[in-house]
Order: C-alpha cells, then structure tokens, then sequence
C-alpha cells in the first residue's frame, strides 16, 4: 500500500499515534528517563522564593556563570552567553539574525541526513535550502563541497556534532576543515551540539575556542539533564553580533523561565556540572544503543557507523522498500512508532529513525516487536 505523506513534522505525526493509541514511542528524541533526583529536589525548594517574574533577558545570572564553568578556560566569555527558549530558539534567533544580514535569495546548506529545524527553517524565510551527502566525512569530499558552496550561493552551513538523526561526530580537522572554508568563501557556520554529552567512544570536538564572526554556537540542558520540557537552550556568539542578537531575543521571546534557570544553576553548582549524571545517561544510552543495534543488524537493517546521540539510523532489510509504510504497519501491528527517513532526506525513503534513549527493557520489548513484525509483519497490499 502506497501511504501519503502527511503534512507537517512527521516526528509529530507518529508520536501523536502513541499518544492517542498507546504503545512504545522510540518516534520522538525524548530521553526515557528523569531528571536528576537532586535537580528536581533544587526545583522544589525554590518555588517559595522570589523568583516567578521576568528573568533578565541574557539570562539568570547564575546560570551564565554555571553555561561560562562549562566551557572554561578555553571557551567563549562570560558576556558571550545569551540563555534561550531551548537550542530551538537559539538556532531560530541566529537564523532570523542573518536573514537580515544577508542578500535575499541566500542558500543554507546541512549535511545528510538533515535535522528538521535546518531544512524547514530556509522556506520560512524566504531562503533556499541544498543538502550535501559526505557519508565518508568532510575532508574526502572537501572540493566537491567548496563547488557546492561557490555554485549555489550558500551563506550559510549547519553542522551538528553527535548528529540527528544519523549520530555521527565529526572530527577536529573536519570542523576545522568546514571553518577554513567558511574563511574562504564567506559563509556563517551555526554549530548545534545539544547531544554532545551522548557519546559511545571519544568526547565530541568543540570549537568554542573557535567563536568568531563567522561560528555561532548552540547547546541546550534538554538532553544533558533529561529535562527536554523545561526548554532551557543557549547560545554563544561573538561580540559583534551580541548586542543585536539580544535585542532581537528581547522582542521575540523576552527570557526562558526564571525558576527553571535558577533551578539549574543551583544544581550544577551544587553537582560538578551535572558530570556524574551525564556520565550516568550516557552509559544507559550506550547500553540501550549497543541493546537494539545488534539485532537490527541481525535482521538485515544496514546501519552506518554511529558515535553518540539518541538515535540509530538504519537502512530497512531488503524485502522492505519504502520507510513510510514501515512504519505506519510497524506501528499497526505491533504499537511501535519510528521515524520515516523522508523526515530527513529525500533520499531516505528505504530509511528509519529509532530512539535508543530507553530503560533497556523498553528496548529489549521493542526489539522483540521489531522481529516478530520483519520475521512474520506483512506491508498492506503486499
């Protein structure tokens, strides 16, 4: 059966099936697990002091200090760090920003497969977007990306490092690579690193010390601390764009909750930074990840080296040709929601997204859903 694409976001789309019908969602990035118990304990103590007003518009003092502690001695300044509406906003707040800057009829480009913001954002503004598939990395592909670039007018570039959906961590000398570029040919580089603390190997690079007119930079305490409805983001950016950029965040969304930010920069003062939880999430991810990987590559899905993050992006098994379909029997049948690759890339139609950011028996119950569905499922009409 040929399923119609629907509109809109189709993380939206099969998230909102487990919500109406129940079962397993591993559709949207949401991380499975709570929060820090001394995070949630900071929060109660602090909802009788005074703090249910506007928060300064850069942000609750001592959550700068706290953003600042991450990031030095080598990072950005204190008065670089602008708090936002999740990395959402910031990314949208950079984006709205140079689209002034800009000449009308600028192109953006992302790397395959592409996060959702980065591809729907351009149309909203008016701008043209091109993907760049460099499955190999940066540097084999270096030329034909400068050729790209020059070609279709691109100003500016998305990179995000451990990526979503595929999570692959790109290394120092490509980053660099991309910076030079940027040097070169006279495009703005939004560096989205919010998973930066899911990794299964080496510590992602972060080119904080790099900030310039032509590196933003973007995080976000959702994923660090389990805490994706708070929507407490930041951004970094250099002196030359920050007094404009804040003002601009002054008219659109004036500040992100003050008692949520004090109730995070209590707790990272209090707890390392939150190092010992992160460290925590990362080895549940990594246990979850490790948990469904090998028996979807057991059942024929092809799946390309992933460092970090949530997801694992997997090529269907061969008697499966259309991810759309996958996915809206596989929820059918077995109440499981993915992800349809199309989400994320045109050329994604025999792909699929899986959140691994689970309890293990999560995983465990929807690998055994995912067999029974490939060893013995049937596509309608098929």
């Amino acid at each position: 059966m040929n399923y119609p694409r629907p509109s809109g976001s189709l993380i939206s789309y099969m998230s909102d099936k487990v919500k109406a019908g129940g079962g397993l969602n591993l559709a949207q990035g949401l991380p499975g697990f709570p929060p820090p118990p001394e995070l949630l304990d900071t929060l109660r103590t602090i909802t009788g002091e005074p703090f249910h007003q506007y928060a300064p518009g850069i942000g609750d003092a001592e959550l700068l200090d706290a953003t600042h502690a991450l990031f030095t001695p080598h990072g950005p300044g204190r008065d670089q760090f602008l708090i936002t509406n999740g990395a959402t906003e910031a990314i949208t707040l950079i984006y709205t920003y140079l689209a002034k800057l800009l000449p009308r009829g600028f192109t953006t480009l992302a790397f395959e497969p592409v996060y959702e913001s980065y591809r729907n954002l351009p149309p909203i503004f008016g701008s043209r977007f091109v993907a760049f598939d460099a499955p190999e990395g940066i540097l084999p592909r270096r030329a034909d990306l400068r050729k790209v670039i020059m070609a279709e007018g691109v100003k500016v570039v998305f990179v995000c490092s451990p990526g979503n959906p595929w999570g692959r961590i790109w290394r120092r000398n490509e980053v660099e690579a991309i910076l030079e570029l940027s040097e070169e040919l006279d495009f703005t580089v939004i560096f989205d690193s919010v998973y930066h603390g899911i990794y299964f190997g080496e510590a992602p690079y972060l080119p904080v010390e790099r900030i310039s007119p032509r590196l933003f930079f973007v995080d976000s305490y959702s994923k660090m601390l389990s805490i994706t409805g708070w929507r407490v983001g930041f951004l970094a950016a250099d002196r030359s764009h920050f007094a404009a950029l804040k003002s601009m965040h002054d008219y659109t969304s004036l500040s992100s909750s003050s008692v949520l930010q004090k109730a995070i920069a209590r707790y990272l003062a209090a707890h390392d930074n939150g190092a010992a939880y992160l460290a925590a999430a990362r080895r549940t991810v990594g246990t979850s990840f490790a948990a469904l990987e090998k028996p979807l590559g057991s059942l024929g899905f092809r799946i390309p080296p992933i460092d970090g993050g949530y997801f694992i992006w997997a090529e269907l098994p061969e008697r499966f040709d259309d991810g759309l379909a996958f996915a809206e029997e596989l929820y059918a049948q077995e109440k499981l929601a993915v992800v349809p690759g199309i989400h994320f890339s045109d050329a994604g139609g025999r792909f699929v997204r899986f959140n691994v950011a689970k309890p293990l028996d999560d995983i465990t119950e929807a690998a055994r859903r995912i067999e029974k569905f490939v060893r013995t499922g049937r596509l309608s009409g098929g």
